[in-house]
């Protein structure tokens, strides 16, 4: 008999064999040689049944029929991959151990408890328990092996996770969906981060712009030329503001304060999957899937990148020879100059910033290999090229500066300088090849106003303290408040990151810290669900909640179940979840505050009004005059049902339910498809009306749909249309009736069409077609 090594992917299974078999004959499932059996899970081979395994009446969806609480959860093979499971199956046949080699985290522990429940293995087991796959932590981990019965609390823990999702998911989705005739998708994960989305969506429509003024004064010290910016409170008043400028235009001025300082800027973290996903929707507009399956790509398909799920920055002392090793291996590669310019002995065991076991969990920081990367499609070498940089950079120096603070006081008026002044570039001498990267989009505009106070210079810089000054010229400044930002998939990401943040109880903010909003593996997935379902759609790179989304977060928090809309959910489970996997709280326990949380949610859905078809679709919308050549269709998931609630949908399937890898939807109910993403609504319970259809002989009206104003009477031949998103701005309903009545807006900030920002108002350009245009002031 052998030993049957169980990996969660064929390429760990193969790393296994070269490290601890490396004669094992490879049978292309699985590896065999003279001691060992190696194969692999390829993920979940198997999940939780959907409902109608057990009982025929749920593959109706009635109210009436909710809660669903199985008493034991069934398990069902995936049908994409049951004959690895087959396989796995006959091998432990021939086999009298079984050594758990899956990931070393709650998720890889649940694959092979899975597999060992379904398949009824009763061989002994022992567990593998590293965070990388370098041949020596492979071999050191086969010699430190664990006995399985070590992390019976960690597969209770996961155990529990998977089904509490499934609970929520089931019967929330199934609750909402039959309740209001449309499909409605709700989970533990994607219901917060919809939440968040809709949140700062209000945040941006409730937000007022303030006009402020600021001063800028210009300075003179001998052949010194500097400026600085008034300091006091905001002005509002511009009056005020040009009789400063007046008082100290032309006057003498004295410094009053100078302090110079050292400061050193250190090489960013290495990369986690979320930060990669966050930089690489930031520079290139990737979406969180799509880097996600590129750095999945670099990982399996060309060998040249680490595992790339991981939630660590960090690496251990196991990985600081390979790093060394990987440096050596870029000699004579694009990157050769820098090889040749990088200090080996800045990366040791010793350097916190990258060295830190203990915020390494499953897996160690994203990084290049040995292999050479060749033959890699254009995205692949956009991505690689940020993993070897930010990695090549962990090899310089920090960037240093000299930070020189002046306060000038002019006729009792302070003004405050900073420079920074560029002494050595170190490490950002790895990206002087590239455009200077943007600002974060997500800093605050606190922030932002700060850092225009801040200048940049390669030159000295130096004042004298006791030399006069002049202030040569005072210029007012004429600035908005901003509104926050829409969130991009790189912003969402961050915040799913942080969620736990917003939490205040400490408890549940530490249960968090480690895990915020998803995993790293699978928040790209909650992001492309909400769009799958029509909750969210992309407008450029911003994230845009639906009016589906909208009514979605609306009713659940109307039905009295706002938890399933908050983080603290997750923390609370998180919490309890740590707890089980440590031993000190009750499975079972957790298990039936579950149940009765979703016993909860129907009963709480059951007393709700249905809401009106309007509420979460726009149908049919004419297109405009430039819009003639565009192909396409929108698609609104929706369900129908007669009197008793049940829905046709689901003589399909279940409907996406829960998160974390429950059940996903495997086909939407029927859908009407729509001209263009233009058209109006038309619903029995009668759509919003806008404002009448300003053409001449019309007598329409105007509907918001998914992406523009449009005409009732497009079937007519009405070409007229006003798209939401013009000149920078995102039209408010208010903004088009004043558009369509009064033939303007208000003064507003714009942006051009060569994206030259401006203030000024739109106007109606054609009262036939929608064209806009803009009167700058």
């Amino acid at each position: 008999m052998k030993t049957l090594i169980i990996a969660e992917k064929p390429d760990m299974g193969r790393n296994i064999a070269a490290a601890i078999d490396p004669k094992a004959k490879n049978h292309r499932t699985y590896l065999e040689g003279d001691q060992y059996i190696i194969t692999w899970a390829i993920g979940h081979l198997i999940g939780l049944a959907e409902p109608d395994a057990y009982d025929d009446k749920y593959k109706k969806w009635n109210i009436n029929d909710l809660p669903i609480i199985p008493d034991a959860f069934k398990l069902v093979p995936n049908r994409k991959t049951i004959d690895q499971l087959k396989l796995i199956g006959e091998l432990a046949k021939r086999s009298d151990l079984l050594i758990n080699s899956c990931d070393a985290g709650r998720e890889g522990q649940h694959i092979f408890s899975l597999i060992q429940r379904h398949l009824k293995l009763k061989q002994p087991v022992k567990r593998l328990w590293i965070s990388d796959l370098t041949p020596e932590t492979i071999r050191k981990g086969f010699a430190e092996l664990r006995d399985g019965v070590e992390f019976e609390n960690l597969t209770k823990a996961a155990k529990a996770r998977s089904e509490a999702d499934w609970l929520v998911g089931m019967n929330g989705s199934r609750a909402f969906t039959t309740k209001h005739n449309v499909l409605l998708s709700v989970g533990r994960v994607q219901t917060p981060v919809l939440a968040l989305i809709y949140d700062r969506q209000k945040q941006i429509e409730a937000f007022s712009s303030l006009k402020y003024f600021e001063l800028e004064g210009h300075f003179n010290q001998q052949n010194v030329n500097y400026k600085g910016m008034w300091q006091g409170d905001r002005m509002t008043d511009k009056a005020k503001a040009d009789a400063l400028a007046a008082k100290v235009k032309g006057k003498p001025a004295r410094i009053a304060s100078y302090e110079v300082k050292d400061t050193k800027e250190y090489p960013n973290k290495l990369y986690d999957l979320t930060l990669l996903q966050r930089e690489a929707n930031g520079r290139y507009g990737f979406s969180a899937k799509k880097t996600l399956d590129t750095a999945q790509s670099l990982y399996e398909k060309h060998k040249v990148i680490s595992y790339p799920r991981t939630n660590s920055n960090y690496v251990t002392e196991q990985n600081i020879p390979e790093m060394h090793k990987a440096l050596s291996a870029l000699q004579g590669t694009d990157y050769d100059a820098l090889v040749k310019g990088a200090n080996r002995n800045l990366v040791h065991v010793g350097n916190k910033a990258i060295c830190n076991p203990s915020k390494v969990e499953d897996h160690h920081a994203i990084m290049p290999t040995h292999r050479k990367a060749n033959g890699l499609n254009p995205d692949e070498k956009k991505l690689y090229d940020m993993i070897v940089r930010r990695f090549l950079s962990q090899f310089y120096p920090a960037a240093e500066y000299k930070m020189h603070t002046v306060l000038t006081e002019v006729e009792g008026e302070t003004f405050k300088t900073t420079v920074k002044q560029l002494l050595s570039i170190g490490w950002k001498m790895i990206y002087a090849d590239q455009q200077k990267e943007k600002k974060s989009t997500s800093k605050g505009n606190a922030k932002e106003e700060e850092e225009d106070e801040e200048i940049e210079v390669d030159e000295p810089f130096s004042i004298e303290p006791n030399v006069p000054v002049t202030c040569t010229d005072a210029i007012v400044k004429e600035k908005d408040t901003q509104p926050p930002k829409a969130f991009t998939e790189g912003t969402l990401l961050k915040a799913m990151e942080s969620a736990g943040k917003q939490i205040e109880d400490e408890e549940l903010r530490d249960a968090m810290k480690q895990s915020g909003l998803g995993t790293p593996a699978t928040r790209a997935a909650t992001i492309e669900r909400l769009k799958q379902v029509g909750y969210v759609e992309m407008q450029g790179k911003k994230i845009v909640i639906t009016l589906k989304g909208r009514t979605a977060i609306e009713l659940i928090r109307g039905a009295g179940v706002e938890l399933l809309t908050s983080p603290e959910m997750t923390g609370q489970w998180e919490r309890r979840l740590n707890e089980i996997a440590r031993g000190t709280a009750s499975d079972e326990q957790f298990m039936n505050k579950v149940k009765q949380f979703a016993a909860k949610i129907v009963d709480q859905v059951r007393l709700q009004s249905r809401a009106a078809k309007t509420s979460f679709e726009s149908e049919e919308q004419p297109r405009s005059a430039g819009a003639k050549g565009r192909k396409g269709s929108a698609r609104t998931k929706t369900a129908s049902s007669g009197s008793s609630g049940s829905s046709r949908a689901v003589k399909t399937s279940e409907a996406a339910a829960g998160d974390g890898g429950s059940v996903a939807a495997k086909k939407a109910p029927r859908t009407r498809n729509a001209a263009t993403t233009a058209q109006p609504a038309s619903s029995d319970a009668g759509p919003a009306i806008i404002a009448a259809c300003p053409r001449i002989g019309c007598g329409g009206s105007l509907f918001m749909g998914r992406k523009g104003y449009g005409c009732s009477n497009y079937r007519e031949g009405c070409k007229f249309v006003i798209w939401k998103q013009s000149f920078g701005r995102s039209l408010t309903d208010a903004q088009v009736k004043a558009l369509v009545e009064k033939g303007k807006t208000s003064k507003l900030k714009l942006a051009l069409e060569d994206g030259t920002p401006a203030e000024g108002r739109i106007v109606l350009r054609s009262i036939d077609t929608g064209e806009l245009a803009v009167e700058v002031d």
